[in-house]
C-alpha cells in the first residue's frame, strides 16, 4: 500500500474522531470507524513500509491526532464559527400599579399552563390555575407572587 493511501486512512480516521468528539454524542459509528481507520492506517504502514517507517507513521499519527483535537477544542477556534448575536429581549415584567389582583383581561395565547395575556394594555406572561385556557378567552388575575401573574378563566 502506498504512503498516500496510508496517510489518507489516518487523516480520515482523525476526521471521524473529530466528528465523534464534537458533533455526535456518545460512542457511535463515527468513533468506531475512526478508530479502525487510524489503527488500520498505522498497521498498513508497518506492513507495507517496514518497522522504522511504521514507527514514524505511528508517532506522526499520535502527534497529529493530539494536535488537531487540542486545537479544535480550544475556545478561540469555535468563536469564529459561533453565531454572534445578542438577545435584546427582557424578562416578562410589569409595573405593579398597572396590574392588580381582580383585574380582568384576555388570553393572547393558549395558557398551557403558561402563556401570554393582555391585562390593562400590558402583555404579560401568566400562569393559569385549573384547566388550560384557550386563546381569546376572558381571564381574571387571582394572584400576583414574585412577579408571576396567576389567572383563571371567567368564561365558564
Amino acid at each position: 500500500m502506498s504512503l498516500i493511501a496510508i496517510l489518507l486512512l489516518i487523516l480520515l480516521g482523525i476526521f471521524l474522531f473529530l466528528v465523534e468528539f464534537l458533533l455526535v454524542p456518545g460512542v457511535t459509528v463515527a468513533g468506531i470507524a475512526g478508530f479502525i481507520l487510524l489503527v488500520g492506517g498505522v498497521y498498513m504502514g508497518y506492513d507495507s513500509l517496514g518497522t522504522p517507517q511504521g514507527h514514524y507513521i505511528l508517532a506522526g499519527a499520535v502527534f497529529l491526532s493530539v494536535g488537531i483535537i487540542a486545537y479544535s477544542l480550544r475556545a478561540g477556534t469555535w468563536k469564529r464559527l459561533m453565531l454572534n448575536s445578542t438577545i435584546s429581549g427582557k424578562v416578562s415584567s410589569y409595573e405593579e400599579e398597572k396590574v392588580k389582583v381582580g383585574d380582568e383581561g384576555v388570553s393572547v395565547t393558549r395558557l398551557n399552563p403558561m402563556g401570554k395575556v393582555l391585562i390593562n394594555g400590558e402583555y404579560l406572561e401568566a400562569k393559569s390555575i385549573g384547566p388550560y385556557i384557550e386563546q381569546k378567552k376572558k381571564i381574571k388575575v387571582v394572584n400576583i407572587k414574585d412577579f408571576s401573574v396567576v389567572v383563571k378563566s371567567i368564561d365558564e
